[in-house]
Parts: C-alpha cells; structure tokens; sequence
C-alpha cells in the first residue's frame, strides 16, 4: 500500500448532504495555525519573549551575593586536595564572579589526573561547597588521563554539536553534578509558551534540550501539535531559568518562547481542553459563491462525525493499523517495519552507517536496529525496545481503525437525527443508575494505559480530562419515550477489557471487523499482556462533534506568499522590531543571520539546516507560482474542538473530498 485512504479506515460518511467544493489545505503551513485551549478554557498565545523581571532580578541578587562572600577558605581546602596550581586556577576564576556571570564560555581546566577516585573527589568538592560552579571531564594530553573543567553554573547555549567523544566536546553542555540549590519561593516548574512552525512538538523540544544541555524528559506538555502548521502549546521545564530559555530566541528559527512563569506542578499529556484551530482553504471553487456559504454554516451548526484522521494511521508505506493487527496476533515478525535496514546491517555490518541513513525523528526504526545488534532475531524484544507511547501507538491505531467503521456503520444504519435502542450515551447528571462506568473512570490514573494521541495527531491526545468523569449508559424503550437523550449524546467504545460494546447492530460491526483480522476482542492471542487489547481499559468517544466558537470568512488574494491568517510571532512583530526568525520576510533574515553567525555556531543540528532548506525551497517555489497569479477566493475558519478531535475532519464535512496529503499536493 503507496499511502492510506479514508475508506481503507473506515471514513466513509458525511453529515451534510450539501455539495462539495475544492480547496486546497495546508498550500502553506501557516494556512492552519493551532494554539492550544487550557484546563481553565484560556486559548495559549505567544505574547512576550522576555523573561520576567522579577525572575532577572532574583539572577542579580544572586550574583551579588557571590560577590559578596569570602571565598578563602574554600579555595584552600581545594588547593589541599588538588594543589598549588589548581588552587591559583580556582582562585583567579571565582575573582572573576561580577564580570563573567553572563558568559558559559570562560572556564578552567585543572590539572590532568589518571586516578578517577581523585577526580570524583574533585567533582564532589565543587558539588558540595562552591555550587555556583559546574564541572566536566575531558580528555587529557594523553590517552590514560583526564582533566577536569570547571565555569560558572550559568548555562550553556549548546552552540557546538554534541558528540560522544570527550576529545570533541568542546562547549558541549556540562553535566548536572554541580547544580545549584533552587530557591525555596520559587517553583521548581518553568512553563511556558513554545511558538513554532513546521515542527512538530518532539522535534521543536529536542532542540531545545540540545541547546540547553538537558534531557527531552525534563519537558512535560500537554499533547503534541500537527507537523507540518503554525502552533502555540504550553511547556514545562524542570528547574530551568527563563533567562537561560529566553536567550535561545535569539539563534531559534521557526521557534520561540515566552510567556514565562514559574509554577509547582509540570505538566502531562492531556492536560489541556482542546485546540483553538484557524484554517485557510486556498483555491477556493464552488459551482456557486452560496454553496460554500451554505457548507460553512451547516458545520457550524450540525458539526461533523468525529472520525480519527489519517494522521491517526500514519504517512509510511505500512499503515499503523495493520502493524497493530499484526501485534494483536501475536506476529512479531510481521509488525517489524525496519526489515529493509536490518537486511542493509546485516550485509554491510556497517552499524553506525546504517544509523546515520537512519532520521532521527525514526525513533521506533532506531530502537529496534539498536537492540538487533545485542539480540538479532528476537522481534519481540526489538519492539518492546520502543518508548512504550510509540510501540502502544500501534495498538491504538488498531482501535481506531474499529471504531471508525462502527462510527460509519451506525451513521449508514441509524442516521444523524435521533437515538435508537441499544445505542450507548454519555450519561446526563440526574440520570446514574443502570450506567455503565467510562474505562478511564474505574481507576484512578489508569490513563497511562488507555488511549493516548502522542504522535501523529493534529490535535494533542485523547481526552482525558473529560472523560474520566463521564458516565456512559445503554438507550431503553424508557429513555427513547422520554426524549432525554439526542444524537449529541451518542457514543461508541475503543475495544478494552472494561467497556460495553452498543446492543445493537453496531456491537457486531467491531467482532466482525476483528474476525477478518483473526484478533479476538475478548481473548488474549499470545502472552504479552502489553500488546492484547484485553489489557486495555479502552475509552468511549463522541460519535458526533460540533465546533465551538465557529466563525467563517471568504477571502480574496492574489499572492500565495501573502499569509491570510495573523500568527502569534506577526503580532509580536507589529510592536517589536523584527530581528528574530519568523514568518515573515523569513528567508532573507536566514541569510543575514547565517552569514553573520560565527562558522562554529552555523546550523545547530540536522535539523535547523533541514528546516532551512525546505523553508527556502517552498517559498522559491511559491514565488514563481504567484508571479502570474490571478485573483483566487480562500475560506477562512476559525473553531475550537475538544482535545482527540481531527480538525481535518471538519474540513472533509465541508469539502466532501479527502484530507490526504497526496491528494491536495495534486491540487497544489
């Protein structure tokens, strides 16, 4: 299979019986912005990119009382461990505490030592009593001896590649062994607001750990943003300076932070309410101007059926879902999507080559080659090799796949308008008695284990907030009689060991489909609890969704290069001078900035140089298409959707054609 298609999922079905119109999405990635919706209902905007005063202040205080302090009896307690020579070295580096404590460059290097007890004797000293300073060890004259570096703990900007190799360290991070004490009235959580375009949350968050020198686990966010648009997402860091964060903006491009504060709790997936989604559809044609009108109203006012996106089945030749039927079974073999690789090592047994054809963002395809290397042919090992939110995307996607084709067989067999007997329903509060628990409600914290849309979803992950409180219960003759339940209310279950399945025709739709598959959704095909459905809880979904706060507008343009929708970073440049990288006039600040870099500090990583080149290809190529443009007509949307709706979703309700991405690169 060359790529996924809506029906191959189960997306079969429309609400509105109104005609379609073409339109191109995401011509551009600033056509669709996302900014995320709080717990509190706020929609996250970046507003500021400095770090707070108060914050800059604390700092100030704090290099003061350096200052201040008499450092001698430290400084001779050190040159009995390690010295005269060092002593004098540590000596003339804390004299320079008032002018050096904005620059991680400055450091000394001690004395070089081919006893490690000796050097952990050293680190511990600067660990225990001078913890405004940072050490690392590095490579000493000679292949037996080390030597130990010493600066001040005041961050480093990762401005050289990181590499294994002590002897090419260079100015890469130092270690945390000489952390400083974080002050008691300040939380230990530093949130803030990631702007980004083009990158999608893990990528974005990488590099920002690699310029920081701290490890992507110190990060905590709610849910993950679409690749290929332009979001805004609240970000929790561990014990991290705004200042130290807030200085990236400067060498950042298609990235920034801001909107810092200090809080006591990180944040974790699902945390949030939803997205706040702002669409442009370019190119826009319709046989009649009222028609799309028509379209924009009838989805504000009836919504749309909350399918999973294909984003939800991912973009490689394999589709996710069929990779979770094979873990289903039990086929180890067979849901190894890196056999192609593996062969090349095997042939080659070229271990780092084979890595390096490898992309990084490839995570899955690197963890299974890394662990065939200690244990070839063990497959189930290899996938259990793969952070356990990418390996369990598999399975969900199998879920997904189920609940698509029942949402389309209850749409086909029951219609929009009304419930029927046997449909289940989220409960209503003066109505909990012969309910039947929501999966995620009957634990506490059992989400962990439940769905969650961590890696390719255009919306975040699934809605755990909302619905662990939810009740869910079977429609009788009495609810129908009564009217107090409508099409609004109508759920259907992802399979797990702890939801009730419609009792109706819809039930039999998810066996049925399983059957084909040889997966039973009762019992457990092979002993890997992780990898059977009957360990999952499961979860329940809207079968139906309306967008809030919808609001449309027709556009006229003629340039393609001219954004029809404002983003964060244009409104913070209306009212600050542009001179960092943003939208727009992107590509010629690029240029100034690249020749202006010093050649150490030219393209951080990979992946700014990839960013780079695939902003300036687009542009260039939309620069020539807009030369003999003609007056075109776009749709402009803007909506918010609960977190695990597809936005892309929406857009197929109006459109009545696919959202794949084949498909509107076609009509671009």
């Amino acid at each position: 299979m060359s790529s996924v298609e809506e029906s191959d999922v189960g997306i079969l079905c429309y609400i509105s019986k109104l005609p379609g119109f073409c339109g191109i999405l995401k011509q551009r990635y600033s056509d669709f912005i996302v900014n995320e919706v709080d717990l509190e209902g706020n929609v996250v905007h970046l507003t500021s990119l400095e770090a707070p005063s108060e914050i800059a202040d604390e700092e100030k205080v704090k290099i003061a009382d350096l200052q201040d302090k008499d450092y001698a009896p430290e400084i001779e307690s050190f040159r009995a461990l390690a010295g005269d020579s060092d002593g004098e070295k540590l000596k003339s580096l804390i004299a320079q505490i008032g002018s050096v404590a904005n620059n991680d460059k400055d450091s000394i290097v001690l004395s070089p030592s081919c006893d490690k007890s000796h050097r952990t004797a050293v680190h511990n000293f600067f660990k225990e009593r001078l913890k405004f300073l940072v050490t690392d060890t590095v490579d000493g004259p000679d292949s037996s001896s080390k030597c130990i570096r010493v600066r001040f703990n005041t961050g480093n900007n990762g401005t050289v590649k990181n590499s294994r190799k002590r002897k090419d360290r260079g100015n890469k991070p130092y270690d945390s062994r000489g952390s400083d004490s974080w002050p008691e009235h300040m939380g230990k959580f530093l949130r803030f607001n990631l702007y980004k375009e083009n990158k999608d949350t893990q990528e974005a968050l990488g590099l920002l750990g690699k310029m920081l020198g701290i490890q992507p686990r110190s990060f905590g966010f709610a849910g993950t943003k679409d690749k290929r648009s332009v979001s805004t997402q609240r970000v929790t860091a561990f014990k991290l300076r705004a200042s130290r964060l807030a200085a990236l903006n400067e060498k950042l491009i298609g990235i920034k932070v801001g909107n810092f504060c200090h809080v006591n709790e990180g944040l974790v997936l699902g945390q949030l309410q939803g997205n706040r989604f702002t669409i442009t559809l370019r190119s826009v044609i319709a046989e009649a101007e009222d028609i799309i009108g028509a379209s924009a109203t009838a989805l504000g006012k009836n919504g749309f059926i909350n399918y999973f996106g294909l984003q939800r089945f991912g973009s490689s030749s394999i589709p996710t879902h069929q990779i979770g039927a094979a873990l289903l079974r039990g086929e180890w073999e067979a849901a190894d999507a890196t056999r192609k690789v593996r062969e090349y090592y095997k042939e080659s047994g070229d271990t780092e080559g084979t890595l390096r054809q490898l992309p990084r963002y490839l995570v899955a395809e690197r963890a299974i080659l890394h662990c065939f290397q200690k244990s070839p042919g063990n497959y189930l090992q290899a996938l259990l090799a793969i952070p356990r939110t990418l390996r369990m995307m598999f399975v969900h996607s199998y879920q997904s796949y189920l609940w698509n084709h029942a949402a389309s067989m209850r749409v086909q067999k029951y219609g929009i308008h009304q419930v029927v007997l046997g449909d289940l329903v989220y409960c209503n509060e003066q109505d909990i008695t012969t309910e039947v628990r929501s999966s995620q409600d009957c634990e506490e914290g059992s989400y962990n284990d439940t769905l969650i849309d961590c890696i390719l979803d255009d919306v975040s992950v699934a809605d755990i907030s909302g619905v662990k409180s939810k009740l869910v219960k079977v429609i009788d003759e009495e609810d129908i009689l009564a009217e107090k339940y409508t099409i609004d209310d109508i759920v259907l279950p992802l399979p797990g060991s702890r939801i009730t399945y419609p009792l109706n025709d819809i039930g039999k739709v998810y066996h049925g489909l399983a059957k084909q598959d040889a997966i039973s959704l009762t019992e457990s095909m092979h002993n890997s609890k992780e990898f059977s459905i009957t360990n999952m809880t499961g979860a329940y979904r809207r079968v139906f969704q309306k967008p809030k706060d919808f609001e449309w507008e027709l556009l006229k343009y003629t340039d393609i290069n001219v954004p029809l929708a404002e983003t964060d970073w244009e409104s913070i440049s209306k009212s600050h001078p542009v001179t960092l990288g943003g939208n727009s006039d992107h590509k010629e600040r690029c240029k100034l900035k690249t020749c202006c870099m010093p050649k150490e500090d030219k393209f951080e990583n990979e992946v700014e140089l990839s960013a780079k080149i695939e902003l300036e290809r687009e542009e260039d190529t939309q620069l020539e298409e807009s030369k003999n443009q003609k007056s075109q007509m776009a749709l402009k949307l803007s909506f918010t959707l609960p977190s695990s709706c597809y936005a892309t979703m929406a857009i197929r309700e109006l459109l009545k054609t696919s959202t794949s991405v084949a498909f509107h690169k076609t009509l671009n």
